[in-house]
């Protein structure tokens, strides 16, 4: 049975769904696994991670990791051809933030983790280096480290890899900025140094015609905390996979995400928070809009709690908001726990259209009908958005959301 603690969640996670962002008709999946012994370690076979591209297997779509994704429009990234082609670079670094480039063989890059699929291994050979962003230890950051990249086009993959070194007992907010048309294939490394506390945003705001798909490989340093935030709107193909893992006890990752599809797009968002650490936590918040025919998005959790990591408090939660009968979300929450000795572990899922309760709530007290949609999904979103702490990027994506609204007579 599932603790009083847990249940209290849960039923707070149903009252939210019913009271907040329009979704009612959609299906709310929760689970608690009790406490049981831990299975045998062949039960669940381990995730392949390596730097060889050769070590995966070729994607045909049927594979577990892949059936939900478009391969055929990903087959130029897939097929790996080397590429001199490179976005467009501009920065914005406070004072004592360094920016270098390092070859393949720099130790740093032995330090980072290990890419989790082809395309991820392809993007770390390809790029033959690395850029690397390093805030100091014990820095406190007043102004956001800002990295725009923008695609000017190009029909070659630009392979890319990028490192972000997080000092221990730093405080820094980085966003990475992703704009313009090309195909890009990366591996985005985050090392959250012991004690540091750091934000980090990923808007990708692609022209209509860009393909990107990449995986975001974060370690959280001993009471380390990290705030990362994912920001999709543009693309014809965006898949973006993230993954979690401690380097020591205490720390604390909490991931938000936010994406609006129009028709024809796929976005796709996987993530696998990996609790091998005693005494962790982790928080997952992703919403997602779709409005228009093939529109399409994917959201992908998956939480490993080891047989180690005990004390560990974890909980993700996914809601679509459907515009159009058209649009089709998948969401797929998966939980595994080795251990009974942890504080909690929790996941739910939610995907519908307009609550007609609040839309009219909203016309009795005569706003207009296609007013009161755009208001229901502005509310659905703000919680997200208010996390990114940066004002005037948040003011400027509250416009792109108005935007992507826009598009269709709701």
């Amino acid at each position: 049975m599932a603790s009083s603690s847990m249940q209290d969640a849960l039923s707070t996670e149903r009252t939210a769904l019913r009271e907040q962002g329009g979704v009612t008709d959609g299906t709310l999946a929760a689970n608690v696994t009790p406490s049981t012994p831990a299975k045998p370690a062949d039960v669940r076979p381990e995730r392949i991670t390596s730097r060889d591209p050769e070590a995966y297997p070729a994607v045909t779509g049927r594979e577990e990791e892949w059936r939900f994704t478009p391969v055929d429009r990903l087959r130029v990234l897939l097929d790996g051809a080397p590429s001199a082609a490179q976005l467009q670079w501009k920065t914005e670094l406070p004072a004592g933030v360094e920016l270098r480039e390092v070859a393949a063989g720099d130790p740093l890059l032995d330090r980072v983790p290990v890419p989790v699929d082809r395309l991820s291994a392809l993007a770390v050979t390809r790029a033959g280096g690395a850029v690397v962003v390093s805030v100091p230890a014990e820095a406190q950051l007043d102004e956001p480290v800002v990295l725009h990249l923008h695609g000017s086009g190009e029909q070659d993959v630009v392979w890319g890899h990028v490192v972000l070194d997080l000092g221990a007992f730093s405080r820094s907010t980085v966003v990475l900025e992703y704009s313009g048309d090309a195909r890009y294939a990366a591996s985005v490394s985050v090392l959250v140094g012991d004690s540091a506390r750091a934000d980090v945003v990923s808007v990708q705001e692609w022209d209509r015609t860009a393909v990107h798909a990449g995986h975001t490989g974060i370690r959280v340093g001993r009471d380390a905390h990290l705030r990362a935030i994912d920001v999709t709107l543009g693309g014809d193909v965006v898949r973006l996979v993230k993954t979690v893992e401690y380097a020591g006890p205490g720390g604390d990752a909490e991931l938000f995400g936010l994406y609006f599809a129009d028709a024809a797009q796929h976005l796709e968002h996987r993530l696998f928070i990996d609790h091998a650490v005693p005494n962790c936590r982790s928080r997952v918040t992703y919403k997602g809009a779709l409005q228009g025919d093939s529109a399409r998005t994917v959201w992908v959790g998956d939480v490993l709690i080891r047989a180690e990591a005990t004390g560990t408090d974890t909980y993700e939660l996914n809601r679509n908001l459907l515009l159009t009968p058209e649009a089709r979300a998948d969401s797929v929450p998966n939980l595994e726990i080795e251990t009974g000795e942890i504080t909690g572990a929790g996941h739910a899922s939610a995907t519908g259209r307009f609550d007609d309760e609040q839309l009219f709530y909203l016309q009795a007290r005569g706003i207009p009908a296609d007013e009161a949609r755009r208001m229901v999904v502005r509310g659905f979103f703000a919680d997200i958005l208010q996390e990114i702490g940066v004002p005037a990027l948040e003011e400027r994506l509250l416009g792109a959301v108005e935007a992507e609204l826009a598009r269709v007579a709701l």
